[in-house]
């Protein structure tokens, strides 16, 4: 792009001119970190939230945490592993920004101000890739080895190339592809916080010395291993990454929702300025079709309001003088003159955008890997030194050598530290072919421990848009001919349901249409008029007098029911919130079999309810697809949004239903538990296969061939047991 941009302006005596390469960007300077704006709290405590690049597990933000935590003057520290952002809390008397960021530095992350373009990653990748080509070229080098050590038929001299060439090519593996296990490893052990890269760390460097020496002196060594490891550990690595997501994109969407411009009125005049200009006390016209640019309350005019932002309801409602309104909602029918009363971050949408944003933010559980992984690198040392001393006293040095190094190098961590990404990816995979699309593996995880489903009605359970639920054909006809004219959701309905029906439409004259009234018309010589009636019915109306009722409702979905069924076989309790009168949510609930029913619940109001049946102990999972939902589903354990809902509710989510229905749902609840079973599984495993290779490299049973074919063994079990999640998925489903 820099080369195209040069040439395009005609500047291509600079690579003549030139007598170097430019100088490449250096980290962030101590003085540009006093720049950075800090808030100050009633305390006196300075408080900052930044990215930090580089976050590639849940190790690395406990690891960060723990650090931050222990650095004098810090009173709080959290780092969230889904949005990549640390929030610092100190004071300022004892520490400062440049040297918590220095801090996070030192551990090998890259602290940035927030709005700074993060840098993309890409040396996860190479090292995997070419950790991967070097480790089939020396598995190759090393059949050959082994062949001859097993036959004794290779002439030395081939032996002696083939050591040489594997040592060639797994040295940058060990030096440079398994450099951020060592950066990793250093660091916890810097700062008294080892985790799952120290016993890994060492493992290589035992390795790559072992092959070292053994090469020198004409012997087998465990290079084909150690490349192997490596490898395998880097794709682990990069199956977590890929993981990541940032949630923190939900807010810019919700601010989306309002425009940038406005017409105020003053006085007799209108002007149309910015929306950052509004203040307090302003009057501003709304027509039909815009959507409001602050909360107020109408001081003129009527009409039809989408409030789908505040309530998630699809059908408009009628508002009037004196009705509170609220930024982003929009004027499906009418005009109104609202004064002002919230701007900017004082609106309702600016407060759900900073509820998403302080919900998305949650800092990461370590694994359980990662509360093992001291465990076992303290046993693994201990047994490797109580082997040396032994081995050395009754056997001799070189003998304790060889044993104490088939300890360090047997025990290696690498079934340990694989069995969580690769039964996840599995399990991730076996929830997107059954339509539920889950951004991480931590939200897979989460699910397999939900108790409690809670649904948002219109557009979750229901499909989303009006239809005439009951209507005799000759009281539709005449709707449908008032209506044929009209754009009002209430008019589609009708219309579609009149088409449905093949029923020929007649012709209306002197039609007039009231926003939020109703319309009227002359058909067939009588005055026929179609107005609101009760809740979910529009009442028509002939020479004055009431003659029938058209019941206007959202289908539930066909596989509602069946769902709920299956969901609370598997013991799981199902609730329906909605922003919906109680009639309407009672018998949609009937309709679907949720056994609890809320209604008339707005956005705050649902995610009060989640987080008051959290605190109880219950896992919540919410699903929703209306941009109100957005607090409720970062509020849930596991948030769920339908892929057809609004794009703010589908950003903020843990995952997406992609297709029309609740099914997704269940499947991916199966799916959770089965890979919570695998990875279990699998760590047992681990286990066992640590302590019986252990056991055998202690007994002097291990040599260099042992070694090649246990650690692949063990990887292979780890590999095999994640595929069987796809299988224990179907098993659930018979």
């Amino acid at each position: 792009m820099a080369a195209a941009i040069i040439l395009g302006a005609g500047l291509e005596r600079y690579y003549a001119e030139r007598r170097e390469f430019a100088p490449r960007p250096q980290g962030e300077a101590p003085g540009h970190w006093s720049a950075v704006p800090v808030s100050t709290g009633a305390d006196g405590c300075a408080e900052v939230r930044l990215a930090v690049d580089g976050l590639r597990c849940a190790s690395c933000v406990w690891v960060t945490e723990k650090v931050l935590q222990r650095t004098p003057g810090v009173e709080r520290a959290s780092v969230s592993y889904a949005t990549g952002r640390a929030t610092l809390r100190w004071r300022p008397g004892e520490t400062d920004l440049p040297a918590l960021a220095g801090r996070i530095a030192a551990l090998g992350y890259r602290p940035r101000p927030l709005g700074v373009e993060r840098r993309p990653d890409r040396g996860l990748m190479l090292r995997m890739g070419f950790a991967g080509i070097s480790a089939l070229a020396i598995m190759g080098l090393y059949e050959g080895l082994y062949a001859g050590w097993w036959y004794g038929a290779m002439d030395p001299r081939f032996a002696a190339l083939f050591r040489w060439t594997a040592l060639v090519v797994a040295t940058p593996v060990a030096l440079w592809c398994a450099s951020p296990f060592f950066a990793g490893a250093w660091a916890g052990i810097r700062h008294r916080v080892p985790h799952i890269d120290v016993p890994i760390a060492l493992g290589v460097a035992i390795l790559y010395a072992h092959g070292l020496v053994a090469t020198v002196l004409g012997k087998d060594s465990y290079l084909d291993s150690l490349t192997m490891l490596v490898a395998l550990l880097l794709v682990g690595r990069l199956l977590e990454s890929r993981e990541r997501r940032r949630a923190t994109e939900a807010a810019t969407a919700l601010a989306a929702a309002v425009p940038r411009t406005v017409r105020r009125a003053r006085g007799s005049t209108v002007e149309t300025i910015p929306a950052s200009e509004l203040a307090p006390g302003d009057l501003i016209d709304v027509g039909s079709g815009e959507e409001l640019a602050a909360d107020g309350v109408i001081v003129a005019g009527s009409g039809l309001l989408r409030m789908s932002l505040l309530t998630g309801e699809a059908e408009p409602v009628p508002v009037a003088v004196g009705d509170k309104v609220v930024a982003g909602a929009i004027l499906a029918d009418g005009g109104l003159t609202i004064w002002v009363s919230a701007v900017g971050d004082e609106t309702v949408v600016s407060a759900m955008a900073r509820q998403l944003e302080a919900a998305a933010e949650r800092t990461a559980e370590p694994t359980s890997a990662d509360r093992i992984a001291p465990w076992f690198t303290a046993g693994t040392i201990l047994v490797a030194v109580v082997t040396f001393l032994a081995a050395w006293h009754f056997l001799g040095l070189g003998e304790a050598m060889a044993r104490s190094v088939a300890v360090l190098v047997v025990a290696c961590p690498c079934a340990l530290a694989l069995a969580g990404p690769l039964a996840t990816a599995a399990g991730l995979g076996a929830a997107a072919r059954r339509g539920l699309l889950l951004r991480s593996g931590d939200a897979l995880l989460a699910l397999a421990d939900i108790n409690v489903v809670a649904l948002d009605k219109t557009g979750t359970v229901t499909a989303g848009t009006l239809t005439v639920v009951d209507a005799e054909d000759a009281v539709l006809r005449l709707a449908a001919g008032l209506e044929r004219y009209s754009t009002h959701p209430i008019a589609r309905a009708v219309l579609e349901e009149a088409t449905r029906r093949g029923i020929p439409l007649p012709q209306a004259r002197k039609l007039h249409e009231s926003p939020g009234a109703g319309i009227s018309g002359e058909i067939d010589g009588r005055e026929v008029r179609l107005g609101p009636g009760a809740p979910g019915e529009v009442l028509l109306t002939e020479d004055g007098q009431p003659t029938a009722r058209i019941r206007l409702g959202d289908l539930t979905r066909t596989d509602a029911r069946q769902t709920l069924d299956r969901l609370r076989g598997e013991g799981i309790r199902v609730a329906l919130l909605s922003g919906d009168q109680p009639e309407i949510v009672e018998r949609v609930a009937r309709e679907a079999g949720a056994a609890e029913v809320m209604a008339r619940m707005d956005p705050t109001a649902k995610a009060i309810w989640i987080g008051e049946r959290r605190r109880q102990g219950d896992r919540i999972l919410f699903a929703g697809d209306g941009l109100n939902d957005g607090p409720a589903l970062a509020a849930a354990t596991v948030g769920i949004a339908m892929a057809t809902g609004a794009a703010s509710s589908v950003l903020v989510a843990d995952g997406v239903i992609s297709t029309e229905s609740l099914a997704p749902i269940l499947g991916g609840i199966r799916a959770a538990r089965a890979t919570r079973h695998a990875v279990r599984l699998s760590q047992r495993w681990a286990i066992v296969y640590n302590v019986v290779a252990v056991g055998a490299a202690v007994a002097g049973l291990v040599n260099p061939l042992v070694a090649a074919i246990l650690m692949p063994l063990s990887s292979v079990s780890v590999i095999w047991r994640a595929s069987r999640v796809e299988v224990a998925v179907r098993r659930a489903e018979r």
